[in-house]
């Protein structure tokens, strides 16, 4: 990767370095080889036919504590963001390539695996036991299994999964690497919640970390067999709130931070895609400021801002030489004249969201975002062809 940094930019050789020692550090997961043929057969049929393709990240990233993982941190990401805007990219004429948090919500069913009955609610037994939809639900199953393969018939949609923060990078360079040559009709749409910090494979405990000390009291005594005293012995289970002896051990997490590699992507991995990153926040006051200072830094195309209580209202696109502009789902009208769907404010702030009604919006927000993100392609597309020419 040395190659793509140029050298006289010591930032940028810093870059550089801390992706090598990153990436040698932390090995690659186990699919990579597969995930890396499957993507450059999908991108190089593509990029053929002169289509855009867009590259979609969605999902948390988890952070092993363990090298033989049982536990690890998470964050709340269900990969809703993600997944929906597949859809409506698939929609807009994109192909779609899927990188996503493995068992995390997936385009299409996402309508019914994470819903709040069962999927079998939704169907019933048939004539000669045949199993079909309830009658209230075929035509909206029917409609998204046609969507769904439509898009995979015809070889718009492939679906790769990542599991840990360590995976997901080595994917996310891997296929954007492999993007170059649909040259700017590359997207990199990077919705998933990537995490700040993670714990070196250096200092991970290769087993499972033990909550007492019962199990060093073993290894002392040098026998699979011996016994530890009554004061040391492991007593404490998960259905025991009051163990006579209390567990001997505080977990304390060391992490470190990853690395950014947001301008390798731009600089090196893939230089004339267009990238859009997402910046979640919940405190109102510093959203705009901390979407602007992450373009500022990074040089990349867009960022689109969002609050945790309003982020399936309200998104604020921040992107260089325009003003910022903020997406809401629109206001629908009680007859009497009152919001019947959200409060309206002509104010380039945040909504209050004690303001909002309770439930989920009538509109997919993503149905607003998307064709603004391709309205931003088409002109980037443009400009970077018209440089080729002059």
């Amino acid at each position: 990767m040395m190659s793509d940094i140029p050298s006289e930019s010591p930032p940028d050789n810093l870059a550089a370095l801390a992706e090598d020692h990153y990436f040698a550090a932390n090995p690659p997961p186990k699919d990579l080889e597969k995930h890396v043929a499957l993507a450059r057969e999908f991108i190089n049929h593509h990029s053929a036919a002169g289509r855009r393709l867009v590259l979609i990240t969605s999902g948390g990233t988890t952070v092993p504590l363990e090298k033989q993982t049982v536990r690890f941190v998470d964050n709340f990401s269900a990969g809703t963001r993600g997944a929906t805007s597949a859809e409506y990219f698939l929609k807009a004429g994109y192909a779609v390539l899927f990188l996503h948090r493995q068992f995390s919500l997936l385009p299409f069913s996402r309508h019914y695996s994470h819903a709040t009955d069962c999927f079998l609610d939704f169907l019933r037994e048939g004539p000669n036991g045949s199993v079909v939809a309830r009658d209230e639900d075929s035509a909206k199953m029917l409609d998204v299994l046609r969507k769904y393969r439509d898009a995979r018939d015809r070889n718009m949609l492939l679906l790769l999964p990542f599991v840990s923060i360590s995976d997901y990078l080595h994917e996310l360079r891997s296929v954007a690497q492999l993007m170059r040559p649909l040259g700017p009709r590359g997207l990199l749409y990077l919705a998933a919640a990537v995490s700040d910090f993670f714990v070196p494979p250096d200092r991970m405990s290769e087993h499972k970390i033990q909550s007492t000390n019962a199990a060093d009291v073993f290894k002392k005594n040098g026998s699979p067999n011996a016994r530890p005293v009554a004061e040391e012995e492991e007593t404490f289970d998960n259905f025991d709130s009051s163990p006579s002896v209390p567990r001997s051990k505080r977990l304390v997490i060391d992490l470190d931070p990853v690395p950014k590699f947001l301008k390798n992507l731009v600089e090196g991995w893939s230089p004339q895609g267009m990238i859009v990153s997402f910046k979640l926040e919940t405190d109102p006051t510093i959203l705009v400021h901390k979407a602007r200072y992450s373009l500022d830094r990074y040089q990349h195309h867009l960022v689109i801002g969002n609050l945790l209580s309003t982020r399936k209202w309200e998104v604020v696109f921040v992107s260089p030489g325009n003003p910022d502009r903020w997406i809401r789902v629109p206001v629908r009208r009680n007859r009497d004249g009152s919001s019947a769907q959200m409060a309206e404010t002509d104010k380039d702030v945040p909504i209050d969201p004690k303001t909002l009604p309770d439930g989920e919006p009538e509109v997919e927000i993503e149905s607003l975002i998307i064709p603004a993100v391709q309205d931003l392609h088409s002109k980037y597309i443009q400009t970077v062809e018209e440089k080729g020419r002059g």
